[in-house]
């Protein structure tokens, strides 16, 4: 497992908090080869506003990444036109999509071994006329797959959502079997190939209190969850489940368990922003490329400042180093 991956970088929203975050990795020695994919001039600007005395290189394919304190490399990417921290410009949306672009081409055609997203900012680049949900949609079109998974994950707990961001009105029918079936696959299959789980356990929450209770507080468990799960057990998944979400949480069934499917976002979600916000990571399964990124936003009010924390970078750092390395060796493997 110990061998060297390349990571791509994004710095995302300009005037978010994201490019001085990559330039506070920069003072330390690094593990993992990064590239940071953004405009040069912005990491310059930053710096220099923030008092920080960093030599930035040129990247090019095929390049060794600095890891040095004190360096960093610098895929530059043109278009970025406004380099103030904590205001907004609609103008600097199509350079931050083209950063995602050079991001993840680079990855599909093996000039990185995965990709790290900081936060960018939805609402302005929509406000520039583009349609823009979000990095996760963005990067399941680019890479053409037809559904994708979102999990967010700390050192101790995996929590995957079958439902993203939809109204609570709205997630007991997009709960259907193909879409249950869709996510747990990719679940099982990416905790083994990104994460080198042989026989993943994953434990399934229901989606009523209770999980139902036989059927007395809602009828989604035994007509679609159930049944669901049962054919998958017999494809060899490991599934422990439906669960009821208040107690599902706890030692007891967390202990054994490699990850928790969720069916919507707030039922899992604040549990393990609870328990480790600050230094969790967001995951998309489901791509045929690693891709981790932070579990916090642009902060325009921190941008500038130099004061804010790096610690969920840091982690999604190390998780995808690690999602890499745990990919190669399973090619490794299926080649030899």
């Amino acid at each position: 497992m110990s061998t060297p991956v390349i990571l791509a970088l994004t710095a995302g929203e300009p005037a978010g908090i994201g490019p001085e975050l990559c330039l506070q990795l920069a003072t330390e020695v690094r593990d993992a080869g990064l590239v940071v994919i953004a405009s040069r001039e912005l990491l310059q600007a930053r710096a220099s506003a923030l008092g920080l005395e960093l030599q930035l290189h040129d990247w090019q394919p095929g390049m060794v990444p600095e890891t040095r304190a004190g360096h960093l490399s610098v895929r530059h990417v043109d278009g970025c036109q406004s380099t103030l921290a904590g205001q907004l410009d609609a103008a600097n949306s199509q350079y931050v999509l083209d950063t995602l672009t050079v991001a993840a081409s680079g990855c599909l055609n093996g000039d990185f071994d995965g990709m790290v997203t900081a936060p960018v900012h939805k609402g302005v680049i929509n406000e520039a006329g583009i349609a823009f949900s979000g990095h996760t949609e963005f990067l399941q079109e680019l890479c053409g797959v037809e559904r994708v998974v979102m999990m967010l994950a700390t050192e101790e707990l995996r929590v995957a959502l079958v439902t993203t961001h939809l109204p609570l009105k709205d997630v007991s029918a997009a709960i259907t079997p193909q879409r249950l079936t869709q996510v747990t696959r990719i679940l099982n299959a990416d905790l083994q190939t990104f994460f080198g789980i042989e026989q993943p356990c994953i434990l399934v929450a229901g989606l009523n209190p209770h999980a139902g209770e036989g059927g007395h507080l809602g009828r989604e468990e035994i007509e679609v969850i159930e049944p669901t799960l049962e054919q998958l057990r017999a494809e060899g998944i490991r599934l422990t489940g439906p669960l009821p979400a208040d107690t599902l949480f706890t030692p007891h069934w967390l202990d054994n368990a490699d990850a928790v499917l969720a069916m919507y976002h707030d039922q899992g979600l604040p549990v393990l922003k609870f328990q480790g916000f600050g230094r969790a990571v967001n995951i998309t399964l489901g791509l045929p490329i690693v891709r981790t990124s932070v579990d916090h936003g642009t902060a325009l009010d921190l941008a500038g400042t130099g004061k804010a924390d790096a610690g969920s970078l840091h982690t999604a750092i190390r998780v995808g180093e690690h999602m890499a390395r745990c990919r190669k060796a399973a090619q490794a493997g299926e080649s030899s």
